[in-house]
């Protein structure tokens, strides 16, 4: 057996640029570990005089990536670019077409292009690595295909995206409102600098969503179309309320069998302050597994920062030098069946939801009465008046009610004109 292993990167950001220096460092460690000698003979970034926190040795930079397959034999491609298409899946692509293991943290590709990828890698013969598209550093996919490998998994939820844990932490913290906080997680480097938009609004979540349904059900990853909101309406109100009832606001990601359907969504929860993951704060993520015969599980650390993405990395990398070929997503690719997707007309839920309204008589009755006609009952009311404004928040906790009544009502309330803004709804878990 060959005890060389030539590697490539490709992207040298933040993650990759890190990743480097920890290979360079530890090449005794892994020789040691796993009887293999690595060789970094490729490099690839948009830039070589981009300033970076460790150095790069320009003899073996390329500007365009797909050179290096024409002029190195390669073993391993690490791919740290990070888009869904274009350059990143071209070498991804092109890697696993000339038998080249990978090993990338990119979940928007995964969750886009997973199922062909997989299907390249398993005709090839190599893998396809990506332990470190969900969870940072939390080993939850290894855990998934390998530590509760026979395990009938029918649940996994939790916090996958640290930047929004951490401005709703935040906010709670400080009583500061979300503009703010966004501009000090962009400056502390846990939001981009330019648009966080894809962090805040539910995306991201999302895509670690379809790649945790994929590994846990056994399913191909799932295209569809589904429930996905962000924490950008949450105001410090709705954080103050919150802590009135007992609760606090958390985004969660949750994928569930019910009936074998898969039922995937992202959006923020109100959940009791006893519950272990209401306690979860910062940019700390946490992972809950429900399944037979381990019950629950649960797996917390660093979500996202290239020392935890690094570490994810390194375990691929190591697992592919000591041999271990295996499916990418745990089982053959022909046994992975199509995803079956809940109806969410037939998602109940209780709820919660505030109004800022004008503070005139008839108003809180108008409100009432609407949601009697759409079949959803009052458990509990707050109103908070403003006479200086001359305006009231009104906060309406519901007994469970269908997704499908909620949403009506909302657009009905957008018609009365003693509403003065878009009605916040946050769903209880």
């Amino acid at each position: 057996m060959n005890k060389e292993f030539n590697l490539a990167l490709i992207g040298l950001g933040q993650i990759g640029n890190y990743l480097l220096n920890e290979l360079n460092k530890n090449k005794n460690d892994i020789l040691l570990k796993t009887g293999k000698k690595i060789n970094i003979v490729a490099i690839s970034a948009k830039n070589i005089k981009k300033k970076r926190k460790y150095k790069i040795n320009k003899k073996i930079f390329y500007k365009n990536p797909l050179e290096i397959f024409k002029k190195k034999k390669l073993d391993l491609l690490i791919e740290c670019i990070g888009m869904s298409d274009g350059v990143s899946k071209k070498v991804v692509e092109t890697a696993l077409k000339n038998k080249i293991h990978v090993v990338t943290p990119n979940k928007a590709l995964i969750s886009k292009h997973g199922d062909y990828l997989a299907k390249l890698a398993e005709k090839n013969k190599v893998n396809l690595e990506f332990e470190a598209s969900v969870g940072g550093g939390i080993p939850i996919i290894r855990t998934i295909k390998e530590g509760l490998a026979t395990n009938k998994i029918n649940k996994v939820f939790g916090i996958l995206n640290g930047t929004c844990n951490y401005i709703l932490s935040e906010m709670e913290g400080t009583k500061e409102n979300f503009r703010t906080v966004l501009k000090k997680a962009q400056t502390l480097g846990y939001a981009e600098p330019g648009n966080p938009k894809l962090d805040l609004n539910g995306y991201d979540a999302l895509a670690k969503v379809r790649i945790l349904s994929s590994l846990a059900f056994n399913k191909k990853i799932s295209q569809k179309k589904c429930l996905m909101e962000g924490i950008e309406n949450i105001e410090i109100k709705d954080i103050e309320i919150a802590d009135q009832l007992n609760l606090k606001i958390k985004l969660l990601g949750i994928t569930e069998l019910i009936n074998n359907q898969v039922f995937e969504r992202v959006h923020p929860c109100l959940i009791k302050k006893d519950n272990y993951i209401a306690n979860v704060n910062g940019v700390m993520n946490a992972i809950i597994l429900n399944g037979k015969p381990v019950g629950e599980s649960v797996l917390q650390g660093e979500g996202a920062g290239p020392g935890p993405t690094s570490s994810a990395l390194m375990s691929d990398i190591l697992s592919i030098l000591r041999g271990n070929i295996k499916f990418p997503f745990g089982i053959p690719d022909s046994k992975r069946k199509s995803v079956n997707i809940y109806n969410i007309k037939n998602y109940s839920n209780s709820l919660y939801l505030r109004f800022e309204v004008k503070d005139k008589p008839g108003v809180l009755s108008s409100l009432t009465s609407l949601l009697a006609k759409k079949n959803i009952s009052v458990e509990r009311l707050i109103q908070i008046p403003d006479p200086k404004m001359k305006t009231a928040s009104i906060v309406i906790v519901t007994h469970k009610s269908r997704e499908i009544d909620a949403q009506k009502c909302l657009k009905s309330f957008l018609k009365n004109k003693n509403i003065l803004k878009i009605p916040t709804l946050i769903r209880l878990f």
